[in-house]
């Protein structure tokens, strides 16, 4: 059978062994309401706390800290929507944050919101003289995510707190770490932010969960009302399988200095041999999260040639998954020419991923280039 090279790792991770057994146990052993008080539900109580725990852990947090969501999307919603009910009208966010941050704003700036959007340099990173700028005036809100879903660029968060803290201290402060969480060291102490999202299936967890950090103290006001589940702020019967999977995936999780590293070795050595090709042009900056590698075939369609390399049953990203194939407002805003953009390709790892990958890809690359008609671009 051809081997299966998928390198779509930040759309979608393929569900760890470990996420799949607690899936399975929590599905026909512990399947009671966590809220109700006989046996069945004080096990799948248990169940819930013990995955709170173990991800509370991951990130310096308390497990009470932790809120259970129906995955990053719900997390950004829930921390975005909170500066809808304080006192100040003006939210500062940046201009390459996922979809369900930017487009959640946008409705708060429909309801008479003041909105600044940050911009970035050429490498994706804000310039935090710029936030600074934007801070005049108190703020509810700042929203900046950790790690850029398309380059993988790291946005220098702390820094980020520090000046907020300082300008605007009353705002809250949310941070994105849907690409960071299980990939690269977080401490939410050091970072010192008040809110903080991540989903699980982008750590070879199952899809539909995620959860929020709020910071002990901070009052948020819930998307989901109702049964008053996760202290009042996301109502419904929890997901238990979902969450126990979540528990699943982070327990499996390898140590975080020493896989980024070796992710670090297959993100250089495809930097080499895809940069030294003469038709493929490197997005992402040198010092990006390792797990994220933006390229271009410039001159040719990412899509088609997309599709040619599902044809070698090897899969990647044109753009972000979450764009279904649209034109990338990211690339646009760290000023790539619009050649490069259409011919934009997110190759993302895992690892689960090898250097035989790199060179799978690079062989389907070059093919690619001699059979597709170059488009006019």
């Amino acid at each position: 059978m051809e081997r299966l090279v998928y390198l779509d790792n930040s759309a979608t991770t393929r569900p760890c062994k470990t996420a799949v057994d607690y899936i399975n146990r929590a599905l026909t052993q512990n399947w009671g309401n966590p809220s109700s008080l006989h046996g069945l539900g004080i096990s799948a109580e248990a169940e819930v706390t013990a995955a709170r725990e173990e991800i509370a852990k991951k990130i310096s947090a308390r497990p009470d800290e932790i809120i259970f969501t129906g995955g990053g999307t719900e997390a950004n919603n829930t921390a975005v929507m909170s500066a809808a009910g304080g006192r100040y009208k003006k939210v500062i966010t940046t201009a390459v944050e996922h979809p369900s941050v930017l487009q959640t704003v946008k409705r708060l700036e429909n309801v008479g919101f003041e909105v600044v959007r940050i911009g970035c340099d050429g490498r994706g990173v804000i310039d935090l003289k710029e936030l600074e700028s934007a801070l005049c005036g108190e703020a509810a809100l700042v929203s900046i995510m950790l790690v850029n879903n398309e380059l993988g660029s790291i946005q220098p968060v702390a820094d980020a707190v520090r000046l907020v803290r300082k300008l605007s201290p009353n705002a809250l402060f949310h941070c994105d770490a849907v690409q960071a969480f299980g990939k690269i060291p977080i401490n939410v102490k050091s970072l010192g932010v008040d809110m903080l999202s991540a989903s699980a299936h982008k750590i070879h967890g199952p899809k539909g969960v995620g959860f929020l950090y709020c910071k002990k103290g901070i009052k948020l006001n819930p998307l989901i009302t109702g049964g008053g589940q996760e202290r009042g702020l996301r109502s419904g019967t929890e997901s238990v399988p979902l969450i126990a999977g979540f528990s699943g995936a982070v327990k499996e999780l390898p140590d975080i200095k020493a896989q980024e590293n070796e992710i670090r070795n297959i993100n250089l050595y495809a930097r080499k041999i895809l940069g030294d090709s003469g038709f493929i042009d490197i997005n992402s900056p040198e010092d990006a999260c390792p797990y994220i590698l933006n390229i271009s075939v410039t001159g040719y369609r990412s899509e088609t040639v997309l599709h040619f390399l599902e044809s070698k049953n090897i899969f990647v990203s044109s753009g972000s998954a979450c764009a279904k194939g649209e034109a990338s407002y990211v690339l646009s805003a760290v000023g790539l020419p619009a050649k490069r953009i259409d011919s934009a390709l997110r190759l993302s790892f895992s690892r689960e991923n090898t250097r035989e990958d790199i060179e799978l890809l690079y062989a389907a690359l070059s093919e690619a280039v001699k059979k597709l008609r170059r488009s006019k671009l």
